[in-house]
């Protein structure tokens, strides 16, 4: 009985104009938030977010959630991430310098090793006045 009613359905659906949308809706507000350099949404990160929901009455601070926990490391592997990438750029940016310096070296080396100008080349080279 079950599957004559859902052919039904699905054949009622074949035919219907109207569109079903599957879309996301855009945030309300995301826009303003993000010029002004805020989060995409208020939950994001903040004190709402980032500080405990409640403490002791004699003032000992809450045991940390499991979402503040996972956003420290969160943020931790992330922040660990940046310098490890920071260094490689460093040590990119060395080497670029290094070969750069070894290139002109080699320039330095190669135009040393060109013949040099002999008798009269020699003598109106040096010779300022002509």
């Amino acid at each position: 009985m079950a599957a004559p009613f859902r052919a039904l359905c699905f054949s009622g659906l074949r035919h219907c104009r109207r569109q079903l949308n599957t879309t996301c809706t855009v945030q309300a507000g995301e826009k303003w938030r993000k010029e002004n350099g805020l989060s995409r949404s208020g939950s994001e990160f903040g004190p709402l977010t980032d500080l405990p929901d409640w403490s002791f009455a004699d003032g000992r601070p809450a045991p940390p959630l499991k979402g503040h926990l996972r956003r420290r490391q969160e943020r931790e592997n992330l922040a660990r991430r940046i310098v490890m990438l920071s260094s490689e750029v460093d040590r990119g940016i060395e080497v670029w310098e290094q070969r750069q310096e070894e290139a002109k070296r080699l320039e330095e080396h190669r135009k040393s090793q060109l013949l040099k100008p002999k008798g009269r080349l020699l003598m109106k080279k040096e010779d300022p006045k002509s």
